[in-house]
C-alpha cells in the first residue's frame, strides 16, 4: 500500500510555532522582530537563495516610521541623509526631510546574525499549507502556521500598472558631486511611460542609477534601461569606471480591486509583503507596511494559522480602505491622459507643500490634502479624469483601455 503523502497528514504537534517562507524585506522584518520581542516562540526562515534579501535597495521617508520603529529599524540602515531633491522638465525643487536606504547586504548580515539556526538558505520550497512547508527533496516540515512571503501573485482581483525598473550601482572615474538622493529625475525623455531616473549617492564617487518606468505591462527590457543609465551618465558628464552591482524588479500599482475576492483566493494561507497586498498603491514603497505587519505579529497570543491569517487580512483591509484615495490618482495617472505626458501629474503634485508632499508618502493624507491635490485645473483632460475617477472594479479596466489611454 502506498505511503499518504505527508502535506496531507495533520500534524500531530507542530515542529516549529512559526515557518516563514521567503526571506525578503516583509518575512525578514517579522522574524527579526520575533526573535528580539518574543525569543521562546520556535521560527522558522526558509529561503531559497544563498542569503536573504536578494539584491535590493530598500528606502523610506523618515516620516513613513513612528520614532520608534525608526530606532528599531536602525541597525538594518546602511545610509540616511538628511534632505532628497526631485527634479521635473523646467522645474527643481529640494526637501529638508530625511530618507535612508537599507541595502540587501547589511539586512542579510543583521537579521542572519539574530536568527542563526532559525534560518536556512537554498532551501527551495516545493509546496506549502497554512500549516506545512514540503522540500525539494520530500522533506516536510510543520509548524503553528506557515507565512508565505515570496512576492506578489497575479490575481483576476486586482487591476494594475506597473513600475519597473533596473538599476547599476556604480563607481565613477571622478566625484559626482551630489549632496542628496534624487528620488525623481523626470526630465529625462518619457519612452511611453511615466519615466524617471533615481539616484542614491552612497560615497563621492559611488551612486545608485535606476531608470524607473510606470507601465501599463510588467514586462520590461532590461538592454534598453542599461542604455539609458549609461546615456544619462554621459549627460551629468559623468564617466562610470565600474558597475559594482545591478538590481531590477517590478512593482504592481494598483488602479482598481476587489478586496474581498483578494483575498478569499488565499484560502486561509497567511501571506506578507507584495504578496498580501501590503505596499503604497501608488510608490510601491513597502517597508512602511511590512514594519508595521511586523510589530503587529510580534504583539499577538494567537500565532496559529486562522489566527494569523485574520489578523494580516484585518492589517490588509485597513491598508485597502485607507488608500482608495491613491488607486483614484493612479488611474488619472494611467487613464487620463497620454503616457508621455503622465509627468506632467507628478511635477504638479511636487509643487504642493512640504508637510503634505510627506503625508502622501506615508499614505497618511488629510481630507484638506486631498481636497488640494484634486483642486484647480488638472494636468489631463477633465472627462478622462472623471471616466477614470468612476473605474472602481477591476472589470472596468480591460487591458485595452489601460494601453490606449489618451
Amino acid at each position: 500500500m502506498d505511503k499518504p503523502h505527508l502535506a496531507s497528514v495533520p500534524p500531530p504537534s507542530a515542529t516549529y510555532d512559526l515557518i516563514l517562507v521567503g526571506g525578503g524585506l516583509a518575512n525578514g522584518l517579522i522574524a527579526w522582530r520575533l526573535r528580539t520581542q518574543r525569543p521562546d516562540i520556535k521560527i522558522l526562515l526558509l529561503e531559497a537563495g544563498e542569503t536573504i534579501g536578494g539584491n535590493h535597495t530598500w528606502s523610506f521617508h523618515d516620516g513613513d516610521l513612528a520614532l520608534e520603529q525608526r530606532v528599531w529599524m536602525a541597525p538594518l540602515v546602511s545610509t540616511r541623509w538628511p534632505s532628497y531633491d526631485v527634479v521635473f522638465p523646467g522645474y527643481a525643487r529640494s526637501f529638508d526631510s530625511g530618507y535612508a536606504s537599507i541595502d540587501s547586504h547589511t539586512f542579510a548580515r543583521v537579521i542572519g546574525e539574530a536568527l542563526g539556526p532559525a534560518l536556512r538558505t537554498g532551501a527551495r520550497v516545493e509546496s506549502l499549507t497554512p500549516t506545512t512547508v514540503r522540500l525539494a527533496g520530500g522533506e516536510c516540515l510543520r509548524a503553528g502556521a506557515v507565512i508565505d512571503g515570496r512576492g506578489p501573485q497575479a490575481s483576476p482581483h486586482l487591476a494594475l500598472g506597473y513600475q519597473t525598473f533596473l538599476g547599476q550601482e556604480v563607481r565613477l572615474a571622478v566625484p559626482h558631486g551630489l549632496k542628496a538622493p534624487v528620488i525623481m529625475d523626470a526630465s529625462v525623455e518619457q519612452q511611453g511611460g511615466y519615466r524617471f531616473v533615481y539616484l542614491l549617492p552612497f560615497g563621492p564617487d559611488r551612486v545608485l542609477i535606476e531608470d524607473t518606468h510606470y507601465v501599463d505591462t510588467g514586462v520590461w527590457e532590461p538592454e534598453r534601461l542599461r542604455a539609458n543609465i549609461a546615456a544619462y551618465a554621459r549627460t551629468r558628464g559623468w564617466t562610470i569606471a565600474e558597475v559594482l552591482r545591478e538590481e531590477h524588479g517590478s512593482l504592481p500599482i494598483v488602479l482598481a480591486g476587489d478586496f474581498s475576492g483578494f483575498w478569499d483566493e488565499l484560502d486561509g494561507q497567511p501571506t506578507s509583503g507584495l504578496r498580501a497586498g501590503l505596499f503604497h498603491a501608488t510608490t510601491g514603497y513597502s517597508l512602511p507596511h511590512a514594519v508595521r505587519l511586523a510589530e503587529r505579529i510580534a504583539s499577538l497570543t494567537d500565532l496559529s494559522a486562522p489566527g494569523l491569517f485574520a489578523a494580516i487580512r484585518n492589517e490588509a483591509q485597513a491598508e485597502w480602505r485607507g488608500q482608495g484615495f491613491f488607486r483614484l490618482l493612479n488611474r488619472m495617472l494611467f487613464l487620463a491622459g497620454s503616457p508621455d505626458n503622465r509627468w506632467r501629474v507628478m511635477a504638479r503634485f511636487y509643487r504642493m507643500p512640504a508637510p503634505l508632499i510627506e503625508r502622501f508618502y506615508a499614505a497618511r493624507l488629510h481630507l484638506l490634502d486631498k481636497a488640494r491635490i484634486l483642486s484647480g485645473k488638472p494636468p489631463v483632460p477633465v472627462p478622462a479624469a472623471m471616466r477614470a475617477a468612476c473605474m472602481v472594479e477591476p472589470h472596468m479596466l480591460q487591458p485595452r483601455q489601460i494601453r490606449n489611454s489618451q
